[in-house]
């Protein structure tokens, strides 16, 4: 912590870097591998629907990127809603990262780190919960030790976990044995339209794309985030694209389609094609890595977002929540994030907490996208040390891309749907009442 109380800059470039890689690639890659294959029922609709996405990823990422280095602030894209629309727009998505986003995320990938550690152990599935709990907690007990730590276990997790992943890529791609994947002509399997399945598939690959543009929120304790923070969006956006192409392709490869539809250990089974019943296990322990990495990556960038709103007295208990510790973490706002993330633990399973942050998340990307134009026409004298490649074409991608995210939902999950946007809202009244208290509190003075 700075004598003024604030975060210390202490991030470097790798740092944040591997938090971009390391958020993304977590449970994603290996567990909506069978639903995509599912949803769209073809070996060339798989992969194009998991190129689709990380085109759509990649554009948003361009765009979001002229935002990070224009506005560099703790918060990240609760700061850029701030800025272009107001105060009470980037409350509600502060608000919804603080009470769904962040904490689904971390209580729905502690769900999969213990199922997996069940199978792996060959144990009672009457331990998920407990060990779920002991996970979350864990993670956040590192993130206290301060953010050179976190930022540190969020390295070192990044780059033993590709190490498992790289493994089935290599062997995997140039494996003599297992079936040859046809790209083309690309269509959908029998009685699944096209177009559908390419939605649905879209759709599930999102999550596995999720959780870059979340670097934004430690901007304020980056060494130099004018230049690093773009350079760790577009490189690490460009890097998981690749890698969830070819370990996509490697999974094709090894297992026929039918053995992938809705195998959650997809990953493991491959493995042992490739690599022998030994294979199977170790790339179990990278999954395990892999997802505790993740779980790492959301709650150091999570934790952020509650002391950023009460640093600006939005929340109830604003002085507690701002306060920082001598490690300079926000301890109080950890343990908000963390107590919100067991109850979703005991109430959620992955799929539905998966699906509700990524509809609620994608309502507020789209208007992150649209404030890139915005911005570039109402503040053209704005310093932007980074701009937008291929604008306007960028921007536009994006925006169509949530935009189709976010209306197929609707009309496919409308009670999950209608959920997320209710919790979401709930945050307006308690954003007004603060509000009038503290405007009462500076009328009294």
């Amino acid at each position: 912590m700075n004598e003024d109380g604030q975060l210390k800059r202490n991030i470097g470039f790798w740092a944040a870097l591997s938090t971009v890689i390391g958020t993304a690639i977590g449970g994603g890659v290996f567990f909506k591998t069978p639903v995509v294959t599912q949803v769209t029922g073809s070996s060339s609709l798989t992969l194009f629907s998991w190129l689709l996405g990380g085109l759509i990823t990649i554009a948003a990422g361009l765009t979001t990127a002229e935002l990070s280095a224009a506005i560099p602030k703790t918060g990240g894209m609760v700061e850029y809603i701030n800025h272009t629309y107001g105060k009470t727009p980037s409350f509600l998505l502060g608000w919804a990262e603080m009470v769904i986003y962040f904490p689904a995320n971390i209580s729905a990938l502690s769900i999969i780190f213990s199922t997996q550690l069940i199978y792996l152990l060959d144990i009672s599935m009457k331990w998920l919960i407990p060990m779920a709990l002991v996970v979350a907690a864990s993670i956040t007990l590192i993130n206290l030790c301060g953010s050179k730590y976190g930022g540190g276990f969020q390295t070192f997790t990044t780059v033993f976990k590709l190490i498992p992943i790289a493994l089935i890529i290599i062997f995997g791609l140039f494996s003599k044995h297992g079936a040859p994947v046809p790209l083309f002509p690309i269509k959908s399997g029998q009685n699944i339209n096209f177009l559908t399945g390419l939605g649905h598939g879209l759709l599930a690959t999102m999550f596995a794309y999720d959780g870059w543009i979340q670097v934004g929120n430690i901007a304020g304790e980056l060494k130099n985030p004018k230049k690093d923070l773009p350079r760790a969006i577009i490189f690490g956006l460009l890097g998981i694209t690749v890698i969830y192409l070819f370990i996509n392709y490697a999974f094709l490869k090894a297992l026929p389609i039918h053995s992938i539809i809705g195998n959650e250990n997809t990953a493991a089974d491959a493995a042992k094609v490739i690599f022998g019943d030994f294979g199977g296990r170790l790339v179990t322990i990278g999954i395990l890595i892999s997802v505790y990495g993740a779980i790492n990556g959301y709650t150091m960038t999570g934790l952020r977002i509650p002391y950023a709103l009460s640093k600006d007295k939005s929340l109830p208990f604003s002085n507690k929540l701002s306060h920082v510790s001598k490690l300079g973490i926000p301890v109080a706002a950890a343990l908000l994030q963390l107590v919100i993330a067991f109850v979703m633990v005991f109430l959620g399973d992955f799929n539905t907490l998966t699906d509700m942050l990524v509809f609620v998340i994608w309502i507020f990307y789209t208007m992150t996208f649209a404030a890139t134009i915005i911005l570039r026409k109402r503040e053209p004298d704005m310093k932007r040390p980074y701009k937008a490649l291929l604008y306007p074409f960028t921007p536009i991608v994006a925006i169509l891309g949530g935009i189709f995210i976010v209306v197929s939902t609707i009309f496919t999950q409308t009670s999950l749907a209608l959920l997320g946007l209710g919790i979401t809202i709930l945050g307006l009244p308690v954003y007004l009442l603060v509000k009038k208290h503290n405007e009462s509190q500076k009328s009294s003075k």
